[in-house]
């Protein structure tokens, strides 16, 4: 199999996470690429040209993270990343959905106040979203001790988003307000799935 990934990229991270957790990752090849530029070694396999995107060995390919976290949780002996029935699955579904979700405001912050020209940049929009990731994270907090003890694709998940508030700024200091959060996030933080995933600074 080969991923095709960028190395900013949180959606990729949490595939590469996964890969780590489930000791697949010496069965993957890496081949970074970048989405923007359209190169056609991604556009072949995804013609979104959209990261992470995984090459099978059939030559067929699979994308957008949670499908390919749900076909790499497929392929090993271990205890499973994602629960296959029960209140344990839809839990961690909807983490993953939060913690996805949590991801997709932040990077339209980032594309509003890094890549858009500043003459046009919306305010309106940004606030926006950053409500919706401090919901998010209120809610994280609420929830907090349900994360203890946990390695899954939820927790993954969100682990992997409040990663990402860090790299990018995009609300601040989220952990103001939130020490539970911000107490399990710094020792899920410290596995090595996590740490040799971590995006150049």
């Amino acid at each position: 199999m080969r991923l095709r990934h960028s190395h900013t990229s949180p959606f990729v991270r949490k595939v590469t996470v996964l890969l780590h957790e489930t000791g697949l990752v010496d069965r993957v090849a890496f081949d970074t690429v970048d989405g923007w530029s359209e190169p056609e070694a991604l556009t072949g396999d995804n013609p979104l040209s959209m990261v992470p995107t995984l090459e099978l060995d059939d030559g067929s390919s699979l994308y957008d993270s949670p499908v390919v976290c749900e076909y790499l949780d497929n392929c090993h002996d271990g205890a499973r990343m994602i629960p296959t029935s029960g209140d344990a699955r839809w839990r961690v579904l909807r983490e993953q959905a939060l913690g996805d979700g949590i991801l997709d405001c932040a990077v339209l912050i980032f594309m509003e106040t890094v890549k858009r020209p500043e003459d046009k940049r919306w305010d309106w929009w940004v606030d926006l979203k950053r409500r919706a990731i401090m919901r998010s994270v209120d809610r994280l907090e609420a929830d907090a001790d349900g994360l203890a003890g946990r390695v899954d694709l939820g927790t993954v998940s969100i682990a992997v988003a409040l990663s990402y508030l860090d790299l990018r700024g995009a609300v601040g200091e989220w952990r103001d307000g939130h020490p539970q959060l911000a107490a399990w996030h710094a020792g899920f933080a410290a596995r090595p799935s996590m740490q040799s995933t971590a995006p150049p600074a």
